[in-house]
């Protein structure tokens, strides 16, 4: 039997991967909308169009239990796993944002260097996701309004979302694009080098 690609390859192999924490809010809460002026004070209106911050969570959610069906859906977003890489997403209605988020490694022992290497890949290798760091991690995280995020900027979100942790240490990128006006190329270029003369271990 062919073994059919992972989520994460077939990102990749479709190009979605390279075109690219809020308090909880409770859906009920959000989803109420205010009566039309036409009604009488009393009475409610005939119909409720559900508030289109939570169409777009409602819809986010259905994407993350088609990418794990093993998801865990919390009352403003979920948890889920991509190819054993566990991701976060997090939604507030009310403020119309939300975020993805991973962990990547512990931060409190690294240096200057590492640091501003960080800050080097974040102008211009880690493209729309972003190393950050809070409670002592560093964090792979993507954020963007709700509303407007569409399916495929969700799926491409996700892709570099999980591609910066497993290039941490070595091309820092979240795809296969770079802003040539950054200083990664010739980090990367470094890196390479001292691959090729045995000098650097990954």
């Amino acid at each position: 039997m062919q073994r059919r690609p992972s989520l994460f390859q077939a990102l990749f192999l479709t190009g979605a991967g390279l075109a690219l924490m809020t308090a909880p809010v409770a859906w009920a809460q959000a989803a109420d909308p205010a009566p039309a002026e036409e009604a009488a004070p009393d009475m409610a209106p005939d119909t409720e169009e559900t508030p289109p911050t939570v169409a777009a969570a409602i819809g986010l959610l259905t994407l993350v239990t088609m990418i794990d069906e093993d998801a865990e859906i919390t009352g403003n977003g979920a948890t889920f796993a991509v190819d054993g890489t566990p991701v976060t997403l997090v939604f507030d209605v009310n403020a119309d944002r939300m975020r993805l988020f991973t962990r990547v490694a512990a931060s409190d022992a690294l240096s200057g260097a590492q640091l501003k290497r960080l800050m080097q890949a974040n102008f211009d290798t880690a493209l729309d996701a972003r190393y950050a760091i809070a409670g002592g991690q560093v964090w792979s995280t993507f954020m963007h309004p709700l509303v407007s995020l569409t399916e495929d900027d969700f799926i491409s979100a996700i892709a570099q979302t999980v591609t910066l942790v497993r290039t941490y240490g070595t091309t820092f990128s979240s795809g296969a694009l770079s802003f040539g006006a950054g200083d990664s190329n010739a980090e990367i270029q470094k890196l390479l080098e001292g691959l090729l003369q045995g000098e650097t271990d990954i």
